[in-house]
């Protein structure tokens, strides 16, 4: 349940210090799990450039993908929040560029999400709509929702999720859809609209059954739209762990 408390150990690893939720079971839902490291006697030379190992040339291992490299093709430390690394690791050049990347969400649009914004909520085929605040939980793992009454949404149990742009309703063709976020491999990206609502499709708690649950930005558009942007990246975020 989201009322646990978010405790959290230091816990030393082969890679560095990693700051980790006491309980497992209450990881990020965009943390990613170490990898496993190449053993040594299975990678003789740079799996990039092809140097051959030797007393001089040491391997090194990356951090994010567990490969190994010589200190030429893995030599940048970068932070990596997604594996809950306490200071910047080394990774090899691939991987440092992807988690280069990945830093704009921690710094911006994470931000954001848990900042929340307003929105006209609608649960189901309901003809009654309230206005509410939807934000993401400290923890990331739920979306909040505020207003004369309160609930919340696991980001695990969404099966689908469409961001609306100005002027669409479900089904158009420049809907920024991700569908079946768990379950499906299709992601299609629309254009360059402002965000104004988003469609979810989730399981609740204790149930098989899909709810659906339709939020339109209330008067402040802007924040809400910044929101629905920082929504997008996450959902995209959470698409991607999958195959990782």
């Amino acid at each position: 349940m989201s009322s646990v408390p978010d405790g959290k150990k230091l816990v030393r690893s082969p890679s560095g210090l990693r700051m980790l939720p006491e309980n497992g079971a209450f990881n990020s839902p965009f943390s990613l799990d170490e990898p496993q490291w190449v053993p040594d006697k299975e990678c003789p030379r740079c799996m990039q450039c092809d140097t051959k190992f030797d007393f001089i040339r040491r391997k090194h291992h990356c951090r994010r993908c567990g490969r190994c490299f010589c200190d030429k093709c893995c030599s940048k430390k970068v932070a990596l929040p997604r594996m809950c690394f306490v200071d910047p690791v080394r990774q090899c050049a691939e991987c440092s560029l992807v988690s280069q990347k990945e830093m704009e969400f921690y710094d911006k649009q994470l931000k954001v999400l848990l900042a929340g914004g307003t929105f006209v909520v609608t649960l189901g085929s309901s003809e009654k709509s309230e206005t509410m605040t939807c934000r993401l939980s400290n923890n990331h793992r739920y979306l909040f929702l505020d207003g004369e009454s309160h609930f919340e949404v696991e980001l695990s149990r969404i099966s689908s999720m469409q961001i609306l742009t100005d002027g669409t309703s479900p089904g158009e063709n420049d809907i920024h859809t991700y569908t079946s976020l768990l379950d499906s491999h299709y992601i299609s990206e629309g254009g360059t609209s402002r965000a104004s609502g988003m469609l979810l499709h989730y399981k609740p708690m204790g149930s098989q059954d899909a709810q659906q649950l339709r939020m339109e930005a209330a008067d402040d558009k802007k924040v809400a739209s910044l929101w629905l942007a920082a929504m997008h990246k996450a959902a995209k975020l959470l698409y991607e762990a999958r195959d990782q």
